[in-house]
């Protein structure tokens, strides 16, 4: 099953890839319409979108997953129902697919939400409680998502089609499609973890880790960017980017400060997938759609590589994902330490890498935009945070003892997951100058003074120097640095969000639901059926009890009389 699915996705891949070239060269755009059923003025039909965007998206994500299924075989190999597992796996591909291609509202709203359900499915895959948490967090994150979107269809029900793509350039001043707008940026928000509903992309680290590398790095997560992406014309010159912008800047912000105090690998990379959403979101806010297109491309490639070289790392660790226990892994396994380290290096921009040219382009037009100093704030010291948890993460992996065990074997010959893991390395290589060349028809020309070209360098090599000193310092040296053990545990805990869109709202219907088993459950129902009933019939029998035992002539009074009133009866039917 293993071969068959990667064989398969693989030469699905290749076979966009070609076509998406040819589509580039010729400029072509196929829209296929395949009639299902007409019936008087009634037609169902399935509608299919091919151009360069979704055919180079799915050929990402047919290769993400086509590695990924090949790693599974070697990391899922003691599990006893591998067929499931890649089934899932597969038919979370279909609803991506699904999205990907559809010009239809309908269409994209099964995708969307089949990518919820196998998600949940791929969450509480180890079935222990916290992984139940952590699905139901997801599904419902999801949720609201899902109904946004069908409230997108019924609104679209005002335009005669659900084919946005045929009316989204000159809808702008609709009040309808402002209504549309907006619940399509509430449905990505979601999709997409941004910062209301954060909480739920690190808590479905608790995925077997091809998932993560799958799902939660570069597919699932990027759908509502996608989204967002297709439909950018209409959501021009609308004062709900401007939210966006500012919600997606802090989520940016939020992550890279989150991820310098975890120390749960896994969710290190998560909160990291987080930080680079943000910054997906906020280009694509700030109205430049290709430049998130390309980012979201690039990032897929060297997070899918990240979570990886985690699975094997933790395999190797005899499943601890505490980094405090790491270190000094470069010197046993040096294969998987490469991967690691040059995965980590283009997240964090080295140049000529793939992060390079995407995360360069944007900051540059960031500083040639005209936004305010905040905005500016947000990207470049999210970009100098991510430089400095990547080099805390380096610091405490490669660097320090190992500090498991007195005795250890680690071994780097899983021939399997390396061969998967060496063809995205070659991929995270090279993907990002090959996209440059090929989506931009012209090149950007980015004019600016040599202070503000410099500064990605100025707040990496600030980051650098700064992840190098926090890894050498204690916990509570940099909680003391921060003078309030308060601050940093509201840094540590993701801003409160997970406390709040868990137990924060859960904890008005618990009261209530406590209140009415207390005051009616408990309280009145049973004053007034169970408990009620039985102390009547209680008493009654108590006393009737005493009245037979003490007096015999009473008791013999009462039977005559009853004997009497049953003649009495008899006497009268």
């Amino acid at each position: 099953m293993c071969f068959i699915s990667f064989f398969f996705l693989f030469f699905f891949s290749m076979m966009n890839f070609f076509f998406m070239i040819y589509f580039i060269m010729e400029n072509v755009t196929f829209f296929l319409e395949w009639e299902i059923i007409s019936f008087n003025s009634m037609s169902i039909v399935m509608s299919i979108l091919l151009d360069w965007m979704s055919l180079l998206f799915m050929m990402f994500v047919t290769m993400i997953s086509s590695s990924v299924i090949y790693y599974s075989k070697s990391y899922m190999s003691s599990e006893l129902n591998l067929n499931r597992f890649i089934i899932l796996v597969l038919l979370f591909v279909f609803s991506m697919i699904l999205l990907i291609i559809s010009p239809n509202m309908i269409k994209i709203f099964l995708g969307w939400d089949g990518l919820g359900l196998v998600s949940y499915c791929l969450v509480i895959y180890y079935q222990n409680i916290k992984s139940y948490n952590a699905g139901m967090l997801t599904a419902l994150s999801n949720r609201i998502g899902d109904v946004m979107i069908l409230m997108v269809v019924s609104w679209m029900m005002n335009y005669g089609s659900w084919n946005y793509i045929f009316f989204l350039n000159f809808m702008n001043n609709d009040f309808m499609m402002k209504i549309i707008s907006f619940l399509l940026i509430i449905a990505a928000m979601t999709k997409s973890a941004q910062i209301p509903f954060s909480s739920w992309l690190p808590a479905a680290m608790a995925a077997p880790t091809p998932v993560s590398a799958l799902v939660h790095s570069s597919t699932l997560v990027t759908a509502g960017v996608y989204l967002l992406i297709r439909f950018n014309m209409m959501l021009m010159d609308m004062i709900f980017l401007k939210f966006l912008l500012l919600l997606s800047g802090l989520t940016m912000f939020m992550a890279g400060i989150s991820a310098n105090y975890e120390f749960d690998l896994k969710k290190i990379i998560a909160l990291s997938t987080l930080s680079q959403l943000g910054l997906m979101m906020s280009i694509l806010s700030m109205g430049m759609p290709d430049l998130a297109f390309f980012h979201l491309l690039t990032h897929a490639m060297f997070k899918a590589l990240l979570f990886m070289c985690a699975g094997v790392v933790i395999h190797m660790m005899n499943d601890i994902q505490d980094i405090r226990y790491m270190g000094g892994i470069s010197f046993y396994i040096p294969l998987t330490s490469l991967c690691l380290n040059i995965s980590n290096l283009a997240l964090c921009g080295i140049p000529f890498l793939a992060g390079f040219y995407s995360k360069d382009m944007i900051l540059e037009m960031v500083s040639m935009s005209n936004l305010n100093l905040m905005i500016f704030f947000l990207y470049y010291f999210s970009t100098g945070l991510t430089m400095f948890y990547t080099i805390r993460l380096l610091f405490y992996l490669m660097v320090n003892d190992y500090n498991l065990m007195v005795i250890y074997n680690l071994y780097d010959e899983d021939y399997v997951m390396l061969k998967s893991m060496f063809m995205l390395l070659f991929m995270s290589l090279i993907v990002g100058s090959f996209l440059s060349w090929m989506i931009f028809n012209y090149p950007y020309m980015i004019y600016l003074p040599i202070n503000m070209k410099m500064m990605v360098i100025y707040v990496m090599l600030m980051g650098l120097f700064l992840g190098y000193l926090i890894s050498n310092m204690k916990i509570y040296s940099v909680n003391k640095f921060l003078m309030t053990y308060n601050l940093s545990n509201f840094l540590c805990l993701m801003w409160f969000m997970p406390n709040l869109s868990t137990y924060g709202l859960n904890i008005y219907f618990l009261k209530m639901g406590q209140s009415l088993l207390k005051n009616i459950d408990m309280g009145w129902s049973e004053l007034y059926s169970g408990q009620g009933m039985f102390n009547v019939i209680k008493n009654y029998s108590v006393f009737y009890n005493l009245y037979q035992m003490n007096n015999f002539k009473v008791y013999l009074f009462s039977f005559f009389f009853w004997l009497l009133i049953f003649y009495l009866v008899l006497l009268l039917l």
